[in-house]
């Protein structure tokens, strides 16, 4: 192609949830997942600490938000809360009356 010349558009090739893609950028693709894609909107101090963090622990920022998303729906989940406490009481050794009042403090801090 010489100079000033329009280069020829892309060909779509493949088909993606019904959207055509242009084939240089599924080709193009180098990720961490090829799941959905997502923008988010955080502070810019933010942003960069995952960044360095990412770098740090040689991870791409994609699998690191993954991560974080994961954990923070992990540690959110009744499910998840009430089987992480089920294993401590089954461990035995529990101190009866510091439970007692565990259990009383959350269930006043727990809306019915």
């Amino acid at each position: 192609m010489s100079r000033g010349e329009e280069a020829p558009p892309l060909k779509p090739k493949h088909v993606r949830r019904n959207r055509l893609i242009p084939r240089l950028a599924i080709d193009s693709f180098v990720g961490y997942t090829s799941g959905m894609k997502t923008a988010i909107s955080i502070p810019d101090e933010l942003f960069e600490e995952a960044d360095a963090l990412a770098r740090r622990m040689n991870k791409s920022r994609s699998e690191l938000y993954s991560r974080a998303v994961r954990e923070y729906l992990a540690r959110h989940s009744p499910d998840r809360i009430t089987e992480a406490l089920d294993v401590l009481c089954a461990e035995g050794d529990l101190d009866t009356e510091f439970a007692i009042e565990a259990g009383r403090r959350m269930l006043e801090r727990t809306e019915w």
